[in-house]
């Protein structure tokens, strides 16, 4: 971490020469590097995106998983499997599902009378697919969240149901406000980790089509290992680390207003 602060002051590449150029990298990145702001919008717009809805998804199976029912520890079991599925392979697998031509959604929608888009192919679809595919691997996300619904006291819905409270009223006043502290750690995990998507788009589109997958990771990834910029890649290494901080940060600060401990 200390020798690639040093970097950021340089024009080093993988070779190891290189000269000190003061704030020259900055610069570039913010007056001269078009896919800089380019790849900071598109993850933007998957972490805008993606985060709310993993956390909306999580926490509704969560709930259903929930349920004193026989055999739910098989569907516990299946929502976790593709998060420790070889992300490689799942993320071929869903590149033929997005298929085209013989692509298992556009077959679905065919169904219906629906043509269904190009999706990587296109740049209006090509990150909502990412971002469908995202969503497909919240296993851990469940799991934690089934860990806080179920460390709340069972006592707390048995005074409800007394009370006369009926499902809605005890999920929205008992079950959310005793689960905010764990919806809030994954809401910050999910940012830290949709600030890093990489692998995914870098798969399924290479950036494509037109740079409307492009992400932040992939600049870095480029700038350092194809372009051997590893001044300029540290660079925007740590411009990235200031970003996920700042917006760590305001989450911090304002979940003081909706995160609610038992204590």
């Amino acid at each position: 971490m200390v020798f690639s602060i040093i970097l950021v002051f340089t024009n080093m590449d993988m070779a190891g020469s290189g000269r000190f150029i003061g704030l020259a990298n900055l610069v570039r990145a913010f007056k001269e590097d078009t896919l800089f702001y380019r790849s900071l919008v598109n993850t933007l717009y998957f972490v805008l995106v993606s985060v709310p809805l993993s956390l909306f998804a999580s926490f509704g199976i969560a709930l259903l998983l929930n349920q004193k029912l026989k055999g739910v520890g098989f569907f516990r079991t299946s929502f976790y499997i593709p998060y420790i599925t070889s992300g490689v392979a799942v993320t071929l697998l869903w590149g033929w599902i997005f298929n085209s031509q013989f692509g298992l959604v556009n077959y679905f929608l065919s169904l219906f009378g629906i043509t269904g888009p190009s999706w990587l192919s296109d740049t209006r679809w090509a990150m909502p697919a990412i971002i469908i595919m995202g969503i497909w691997t919240i296993g851990n996300s469940i799991i934690i969240t089934l860990a806080g619904l179920q460390d709340i006291p069972e006592a707390l819905y048995e005074s409800a149901e007394i009370d006369g409270a009926n499902s809605f009223v005890k999920i929205t006043r008992i079950t959310l406000p005793l689960v905010t502290p764990t919806l809030y750690f994954n809401l910050v995990m999910g940012i830290i980790g949709g600030f890093q998507i990489f692998m995914q788009p870098y798969i399924l589109t290479e950036g494509g089509p037109s740079y409307a997958t492009y992400t932040y990771m992939m600049h870095i990834y480029n700038s350092g290992f194809k372009y051997y910029e590893m001044g300029y890649a540290s660079t925007l290494a740590w411009l990235l680390f200031i970003v996920i901080m700042i917006i760590t940060q305001i989450v911090n600060r304002t979940s003081r207003h909706w995160v609610y401990y038992d204590n």
